[in-house]
């Protein structure tokens, strides 16, 4: 006997009883079990199941119980509204559980169709010649053994599907070969709003074809290639659990209200670009950079024209009007808001795209990276038509310096393993240590002293420390710890002082005219390792300006896409 009850939240559980048929059945541990008794055994101790081995898969005070004919029940412990226990029971055969473990993992930021899964079950269920539960069942099932998901309703209108959001298909799971829906084809998770990616898609049939076959296996081999392209991608980028800021309440202080404006929508805007935000980090995470306009288009109410609809029918407006949204626009605890989490936001991106930025990463996705930095700010200004200009400014500024930083980053990377090659050249550093033991550095000093008026002493300490790091052959990430050893001995005596950022620049300057001073000494004697000296010296100045811009921003409190805003002069005049 089933009884179902509701939840708060209008979603229902079931609290199974049922009477064992006589007999007896097989436990996990394949004795024998006399009928009518059900052998209980808690996620502790289902290591003998060969399923669940994973961490965070399964919550603690679950349970597995074996039933007649190696079924087992997946009992969830979750609260009510009021704090009380709900607990409810799903079918589910080891062999599900497992497969369930072994092609899923929990994550932040990302989601996944209902439908997906379900359809990726009932393949399952196929292949193993299982008895399929129904779509119901199995979504108890998936909240039994990944605790903490969400369900939500993501898509443009008239193409929004229902989501498990903090979910996504393993990067080694041979789910992410299949194409089981027309409208989820390119990538392994469908973000939040990308009904527009898909759209040329709909064109096809339910099954995938519109009376062309060589059509529809065109189509189809071209979305499996970026998949497994997008997928080996994957492995490059950092950890996005930890990209999205903690969202503080927007503080007026006496600043007053717009007209018209209520703190309930203050409330709605906050969760509205919580959730833009969110979205925002979904696509990025799987690398679909060009839904990006489309969800900044949808934010600001500026939706494509093929996609327009009657905004009394549009969520977004329904729970914040446009006309509210714009005057929201022009209040300085907003702009100072939002500038604010913009920079946390996309300092946050940046750490995911490029964790490492000597790390090596393959010429496609640097593309890719390069490609998408430089179409940002004309998406977010087509995005933003009709916005007070005040909120345009505020937003381009900060995007601005985003792109900026991508593009110095994957060039940084690019020199760095352009570099690599020559510093794992024993001749050719050896050639170079020769041609640097020719520059005359007591002249390069002499001409340089009345520029920089640099301690001498620190000069030749450095000039022996570059000599003693080459004839080493040092490795380039122990060129890198060298860099910052020496910007921390400069930076030191202007630590927690008002004037550090400016002595982090005029050290920026410094070394820039010095390493300039050294490379025409080195053009003057045609050098032969000429090349490798300027390659190497494009790379440092490089990774120079990176440490600066990360002391910097340790040192004010600020994230180093704070500071890179900062250096952009008159950034938003091109707005106007």
């Amino acid at each position: 006997m089933t009884t179902t009850y509701p939840y708060s939240d209008g979603t229902t559980t079931m609290y199974t009883q049922a009477t064992q048929p006589a007999g007896a059945y097989y436990n996990a541990q394949g004795t024998t079990t006399p009928a009518g008794v059900v052998t209980t055994q808690t996620v502790q101790n289902v290591s003998t199941l060969g399923a669940l081995n994973t961490v965070g898969a399964v919550g603690l005070g679950q349970t597995i119980m074996t039933q007649t004919g190696g079924t087992y029940l997946v009992s969830g412990h979750t609260m009510d509204g009021e704090g009380h226990p709900i607990t409810h029971t799903t079918r589910a055969s080891p062999a599900t559980v497992q497969w369930l473990v072994d092609n899923y993992e929990t994550a932040e930021g990302v989601s996944l169709p209902r439908s997906t899964l379900y359809n990726h079950y009932l393949r399952h269920c196929q292949e193993q010649k299982l008895d399929p539960v129904n779509a119901a069942s199995f979504g108890k099932l998936i909240r039994s053994v990944f605790l903490g998901l969400r369900t939500r309703r993501l898509g443009t209108r008239g193409n929004s599907k229902y989501h498990y959001y903090g979910i996504r298909i393993k990067a080694t799971s041979p789910l992410n070969q299949l194409q089981d829906d027309v409208n989820t084809t390119a990538m392994r998770q469908q973000p939040i709003n990308s009904g527009k990616r898909f759209k040329a898609s709909t064109a096809l049939g339910k099954d995938g074809s519109d009376g062309s076959d060589i059509t529809s296996n065109t189509h189809n081999a071209v979305v499996s290639e970026a998949q497994q392209q997008q997928n080996s991608h994957q492995q490059y980028l950092g950890d996005a659990t930890q990209a999205l800021p903690q969202f503080s309440d927007i503080e007026f202080g006496e600043s007053k209200l717009p007209d018209g404006v209520t703190k309930a929508d203050i409330k709605a805007f906050q969760c509205l670009y919580r959730e833009h935000c969110e979205a925002i980090l979904d696509v990025v995470v799987n690398l679909q950079f060009a839904l990006i306009e489309a969800l900044w288009q949808t934010f600001w109410r500026n939706p494509p024209t093929e996609t327009q609809t009657n905004t009394n029918e549009n969520e977004p407006e329904k729970r914040l009007s446009k006309v509210k949204l714009y005057a929201l626009c022009k209040s300085d605890p907003v702009l100072r808001y939002l500038q604010h989490y913009d920079h946390m936001l996309y300092q946050g991106l940046v750490e995911v795209l490029i964790p490492d930025v000597l790390r090596p990463i393959p010429s496609a996705l640097t593309q890719a990276i390069r490609n998408f930095a430089k179409s940002l700010e004309g998406w977010l200004k087509n995005g933003m038509q009709g916005v007070p200009q005040e909120m345009i400014s505020v937003k381009l500024g900060a995007v601005s310096a985003f792109a900026q930083t991508l593009r110095r980053y994957t060039s940084l990377n690019h020199l760095a393993q352009a570099a690599r090659a020559v510093l794992q050249n024993s001749s050719q550093i050896s050639q170079m240590l020769s041609d640097l033991n020719r520059v005359d550095f007591a002249n390069v000093q002499e001409q340089a002293s009345w520029v920089c008026q640099c301690d001498d002493q620190v000069v030749q300490r450095l000039e022996q420390d570059f000599k003693m790091t080459l004839q080493n052959q040092n490795t380039l990430e122990q060129w890198a710890i060298w860099l910052e050893g020496v910007v921390n001995q400069v930076l030191k005596p202007h630590e927690g002082q008002p004037d550090f950022p400016k002595a982090a620049r005029q050290f920026l300057l410094k070394w820039s005219f010095y390493s300039s001073m050294v490379i025409r000494d080195l053009t003057l004697r045609s050098a032969a390792s000429f090349g490798s000296f300027h390659l190497i010296r494009l790379l440092y100045d490089e990774y120079m300006f990176y440490l600066i811009e990360h002391k910097v921003a340790a040192a004010t409190g600020e994230t180093p896409i704070a500071v890179m805003e900062s250096l952009l002069p008159l950034a938003n005049e091109s707005t106007e």
